[in-house]
C-alpha cells in the first residue's frame, strides 16, 4: 500500500505525521512525506524521506515584544504565512498522491486533500491534535482556505465539494473531552480517538539533563515550544527568582530562544531540548507552552502541568483541558508576572495536583498503542478503498 501523507507547522505538528509514517514503513508500505521545509531534516532524522510542503511558517520571528503585545499583528503575519502556503499545498498534494491508495493531512489542509483525493478516487484521512469545534474559527483564515479550495476544485474540474471524509483521526485521549465520542458516533463522523502520537526520539542534552537531575531535587521544567522566540534572558531571571522563592530547582529548555548572554544561576540548568518521555517524569512539575504533544507528555509522565499559552487557540484548550481534569493550570504568557509565577508554581505543586496527575496517567494510551492503533486505522482505510 502506498501512502502520500503531508503535514505543515512546526515540530509538534510534523512529528505525528513522521510517527505513524515511520510505523507504516516498518510495516512494509511505501511512504511519501511533504513536510514543512524546515522540518525535513527532522524527518530524515526519523528514517524517512520528504519532500517540501509550502514554505517556511514564521517560526523563528521574534514574536516576544511588538508582535506579540499585538494579536492583530500577528494574525497578519501569520495569514500572509497561510495565504501562502495554500497557493503551494494544493500543487504540492496534486502531486504526491499521485499513484498512492490513501492520502493524510492535517486538520487545515482537509479542503484541498479532499479535492485531491475525489480527483484520483482515493481515500483521505486527516490527523486532529484538538477537536473539531474546540478552538474559536478564525474568518479570515476560513474564507481564503475556501477561496483555495473552490480554485482548485475549478482546476481539477470538480464541479461539487468533495462530502464529509471518512477518517479523521484524533491524536489525544478520549478521557481528555468525556462524551463527546458518543456524540460523534450519533452524528456518524468516524473520529477515533488514539492518543498521542510522538517518535520519543532521544535529544542530544538527555544526559546531561538527567545527570543535573539525579544530583539534586526533581525540578520544574521550563519550556516554551519550538515554534516561535518569545523569551529573553530576562524569562530566565524571572524563572529564576520565581523558584528560588520556592526552594525549588528550574530545567529551562530554550528551543529557538538564545538565552547565552544571560547571567548563571546554581539552581537553574539551561539546555536546547530534550526528549520529553525521558525528562519529563523526573521532574515535579511542567511548565509550557500548552502544545499538544507536550501537554500529552507531561500527562503521560503524571506530572502537573502549569499551562503559559502564546494566544493560539489550541493552546487554549489544552489549558482548560489540564485544569477540567485537575491536573494543572493556565495562564497566558504575555501577562505572567514573577508574584503570579510563583502563585501558580505554589498551586500545582500541591500533593493533590500530582496524585491526579498520577491517576490520569495510569488512564493514558501509552504511544505505542497509539502509533499501533493509527496505523491500523490508515491500513483498513486504504485497503477498503482500493
Amino acid at each position: 500500500v502506498k501512502f502520500a501523507l503531508a503535514g505543515y507547522g512546526s515540530r509538534g505538528d510534523i512529528e505525528p505525521f513522521a510517527a505513524v509514517g515511520r510505523e507504516l514503513l516498518r510495516r512494509g508500505h511505501d511512504v511519501a512525506m511533504a513536510v514543512t521545509p524546515n522540518m525535513i531534516g527532522f524527518v530524515e532524522s526519523a528514517g524517512l524521506a520528504a519532500g517540501a510542503f509550502g514554505p517556511d511558517p514564521p517560526q523563528h520571528k521574534d514574536f516576544s515584544h511588538t508582535t506579540l503585545q499585538n494579536p492583530i499583528m500577528m494574525m497578519a503575519a501569520v495569514t500572509d504565512q497561510i495565504r501562502a502556503a495554500w497557493t503551494q499545498w494544493g500543487a504540492s498534494l496534486l502531486a504526491l498522491a499521485n499513484g498512492a491508495d490513501l492520502v493524510l493531512t492535517g486538520r487545515s489542509e482537509q479542503g484541498l486533500a479532499a479535492n485531491v483525493a475525489q480527483h484520483y478516487g482515493i481515500p483521505q484521512a486527516a490527523l486532529h491534535f484538538f477537536p473539531d469545534g474546540a478552538a474559536q474559527t478564525n474568518d479570515m483564515l476560513a474564507g481564503l482556505a475556501a477561496e483555495a479550495e473552490g480554485a482548485q476544485r475549478a482546476e481539477l474540474g470538480l464541479a461539487q465539494a468533495p462530502g464529509s471524509i471518512a477518517l479523521e483521526i484524533q491524536a489525544y485521549d478520549k478521557l481528555c473531552f468525556p462524551g463527546l465520542g458518543a456524540q460523534w458516533a450519533q452524528q456518524g463522523l468516524c473520529r477515533p480517538f488514539v492518543g498521542a502520537l510522538t517518535l520519543e526520539l532521544p535529544a542530544a542534552a538527555d544526559g546531561e539533563a538527567l545527570a543535573w537531575i539525579e544530583a539534586a531535587t526533581p525540578p520544574i521544567y521550563f519550556g516554551f515550544g519550538s515554534g516561535v522566540r518569545v523569551a529573553s534572558v530576562d524569562t530566565v531571571a524571572v524563572i529564576a527568582e520565581a523558584c528560588a522563592r520556592l526552594g525549588e530547582r528550574a530545567l529551562i529548555c530554550s528551543g529557538p530562544n538564545d538565552f547565552t548572554a544571560g547571567a548563571r544561576f546554581d539552581h537553574v540548568k539551561v539546555v536546547v531540548e530534550v526528549n520529553h518521555a525521558t525528562v519529563f517524569p523526573a521532574c515535579r512539575a511542567i511548565v509550557h507552552h500548552g502544545g499538544a504533544g507536550t501537554t500529552a507528555a507531561g500527562m503521560r509522565a503524571g506530572v502537573p502541568a502549569l499551562i503559559l499559552g502564546l494566544g493560539v487557540d489550541d493552546q487554549r484548550v489544552w489549558s482548560e483541558t489540564v485544569q477540567r481534569l485537575k491536573v494543572g493550570v493556565g495562564g497566558e504568557f504575555r501577562s505572567t508576572t514573577l508574584d503570579s509565577l510563583v502563585e501558580a508554581l505554589r498551586h500545582i505543586l500541591a500533593p493533590e495536583y500530582t496524585t491526579r496527575a498520577r491517576a490520569i496517567a495510569a488512564l493514558m494510551a501509552t504511544p505505542a498503542e497509539s502509533i499501533t492503533r493509527a496505523a491500523d486505522l490508515l491500513e483498513e482505510a486504504a485497503r477498503a478503498g482500493r
